[in-house]
């Protein structure tokens, strides 16, 4: 049974004072069912998650108490990718026929903290400093680069482009565009990434509304039909963060398999995608997943950048919102976001940051720790 989206609605991300995580996910369900021209009683199921404000499901307490089944989703940076996988399920499997997916966070200034424990390490990996996400980055980015003859022009010129498209995102965070000098002479943070080619923990809700596709029409005259969901975890011998060791002999990372499930559950092929949202962590992070999502083969980003392929008028459009640079990463609300801005491309309704030429297929990616990775392909 094929699925729908039917609604969607978000909460500016950024810093948000006197407003919790939890009310921003409200504000986004409401949205989202307004958007729909539902209310909250024709739910009959929801898949949430919020890494840092709370347990989603409390937000019956906000939207009603109408004993709908609400079931709390947590998958690191993959949440509301995950949480989404979920009520896409639910629906495909006939047990319901309308739904939401939602998330959240409010996430405390600064930089992520990081759990070893909780990622199934011991206390001592944090102990011995090797709990420390951006130093990972730097180090998988710069051996990707020496592999690949990518140079540091290309890391800037993704920062570039994501901070000029959140400026057109009256939803982004950063809505102010960094020149190329701002960048290649931000301070240096973990060779070879700077300050502004890193994202920061945010707050932010994202919701959406789905439901059986031969109902959509019923609700809404622009469905956006969900082609393919996929969520994969890491293999042995991917190199992912909290790895302890490197295996001598090299897996594909869980972004590769992922795409791969995505693109034979939808029947198309990277050729086909007119935009996409790819996880953009910190620079290095999209242009290895540029490839590993298979839309160019490694060391073309070097190309691809310099000539404008990502751009909103290029021929594949990537994080057209701005993706985590300019909006920040709230966990719980960021896969969702990523789907939000396809659907919004898809539907015309993009504004400044609009994709020229009707596009017709979109694509997400997100990744998260300690290695895993999902995709969605949309379509109208």
């Amino acid at each position: 049974m094929d699925v729908a989206i039917i609604g969607i609605g978000i909460h500016p991300f950024g810093r948000t004072d006197g407003v919790s995580g939890l009310e921003q996910g409200v504000f986004a369900a409401r949205q989202a069912l307004q958007d729909g021209r539902l209310e909250w009683n024709d739910m009959q199921f929801a898949y949430g998650g919020s890494a840092a404000a709370g347990k989603a499901d409390t937000m019956v307490s906000k939207l009603g108490l109408t004993g709908l089944q609400f079931i709390n989703v947590s998958n690191g940076c993959a949440t509301g990718g995950s949480a989404l996988q979920s009520a896409y399920m639910a629906i495909q499997s006939g047990m319901f026929d309308i739904g939401m997916a939602v998330g959240f966070d409010k996430h405390p200034r600064g930089a992520f903290t990081v759990d070893p424990e909780g990622s199934g390490l011991g206390k001592w990996y944090g102990d011995i400093g090797l709990a420390l996400t951006p130093q990972f980055f730097g180090m998988k980015i710069r051996r990707y680069m020496h592999e690949f003859g990518i140079t540091e022009d290309t890391l800037v010129r993704v920062a570039m482009k994501n901070y000029q498209n959140g400026s057109k995102n009256p939803n982004a965070w950063r809505r102010t565009p960094f020149s190329y000098a701002d960048i290649a002479e931000s301070p240096m943070v973990c060779e070879p990434l700077r300050k502004y080619m890193f994202c920061s923990p945010a707050e932010g809700g994202c919701a959406m509304v789905l439901c059986r596709a031969d109902k959509a029409r019923e609700y809404t005259s622009k469905p956006v039909f969900l082609k393919a969901v996929s969520v994969k975890t890491r293999q042995f011998g991917s190199f992912e963060v909290f790895a302890q060791c490197q295996a001598l002999d090299r897996a594909d990372p869980p972004t590769v398999q992922a795409s791969r499930a995505a693109f034979e559950m939808a029947g198309v092929g990277p050729e086909d995608i007119d935009v996409a949202q790819l996880q953009d962590t910190e620079s290095g992070a999209e242009i290895m997943h540029m490839a590993e999502n298979g839309f160019c083969a490694d060391g073309d980003q070097e190309q691809w950048l310099r000539e404008g392929y990502t751009e909103i008028g290029g021929k594949l459009p990537v994080n057209t919102d701005g993706g985590c640079l300019a909006n920040g990463e709230p966990i719980g609300a960021s896969g969702l976001r990523q789907v939000y801005e396809i659907c919004v491309q898809l539907r015309g309704e993009g504004g400044e940051r609009q994709v020229p030429n009707q596009p017709k297929t979109g694509y997400t990616h997100v990744y998260g720790a300690p290695g895993l990775s999902g995709v969605t392909i949309l379509s109208t």
